[in-house]
């Protein structure tokens, strides 16, 4: 008995269309709507106002999608050698990035290197020690952990220093002549409240206002990581609901501070 393909993600006015090229392909089939993409895109730059973003390239890395956001101005968060050649491939420099991953081996920061990209993430100070040889050529961001019980998964059990440990490290840092140019979290993927960023957020500003007092160069950068929800199961999901709050936090930053995103699945 033949049955019609079931479409899931997908509107009821282009359904007709989603099942012709199931029709022409086979099923399972995955299908990328660049207007979708675009819109997408455009939304998360107006939800998160002069803030930076940089694709997380791991959540897919297809040329296609790349060219697309590449032309619409995007950067790219890179966490392996092949995602930094995916890059090159489709002409986009190392500038238009930031290395996430925070363990690496000398290979890897050599081979972002001689890719372009110049900043980094570390969370402990021996992952720091890595990056000492190059230190005249790059930026450090320093990521720290933020729990969230309503992250699907939880990333901050995995990375990042605690929030207690981060005048220690950046000190220890400044002695070791790297200069950490400023805070990096990512309270997980798939959360459902904007709360857990939001305290991130607040958490890192004043943690960078206190070693602006005490240190000899600035930390000027804050990295909001990414995580942002997406409605998998077609339930129904208030975006501007769950915007506001990042929209009037994000007003209220200095302006000496440069704000950037790793958005991925959204």
């Amino acid at each position: 008995m033949n049955k019609r393909p079931v479409i899931y993600g997908a509107d009821a006015v282009h359904a007709d269309k989603w099942r012709c090229l199931v029709e022409q392909h086979g099923s399972p089939l995955l299908v990328v709507d660049r207007e979708i993409l675009r819109r997408q895109f455009h939304k998360l730059n107006h939800y998160l106002p002069g803030v930076s973003l940089y694709y997380a390239i791991k959540a897919f890395p297809h040329e296609e999608i790349l060219n697309l956001l590449a032309g619409l101005g995007c950067h790219f968060d890179v966490a392996s050698e092949g995602e930094i050649d995916l890059l090159k491939s489709v002409s986009v420099g190392g500038r238009r990035t930031i290395h996430t991953h925070p363990v690496k081996k000398d290979g890897d920061i050599r081979a972002a290197l001689r890719g372009g990209s110049t900043t980094f993430v570390v969370d402990n100070i021996d992952e720091l020690k890595k990056l000492i040889p190059y230190r005249s050529r790059i930026g450090v961001l320093l990521r720290v952990s933020f729990r969230s019980e309503t992250a699907l998964v939880d990333l901050s059990r995995k990375f990042g220093c605690s929030p207690n440990e981060v005048m220690t490290i950046v000190k220890q840092a400044e002695q070791l002549g790297v200069h950490i140019r400023g805070l990096s979290f990512h309270v997980g993927s798939q959360v459902a409240s904007p709360d857990s960023h939001i305290q991130a957020i607040e958490a890192c500003v004043e943690l960078i206002r206190r070693l602006n007092d005490t240190m000899n160069k600035p930390v000027n950068v804050l990295d909001i990581g990414g995580g942002f929800p997406v409605d998998y199961a077609m339930q129904g999901f208030d975006e501007d609901a769950f915007f506001s709050p990042f929209m009037a936090t994000l007003q209220s930053l200095p302006d000496s501070l440069s704000v950037i995103a790793e958005p991925g699945r959204y």
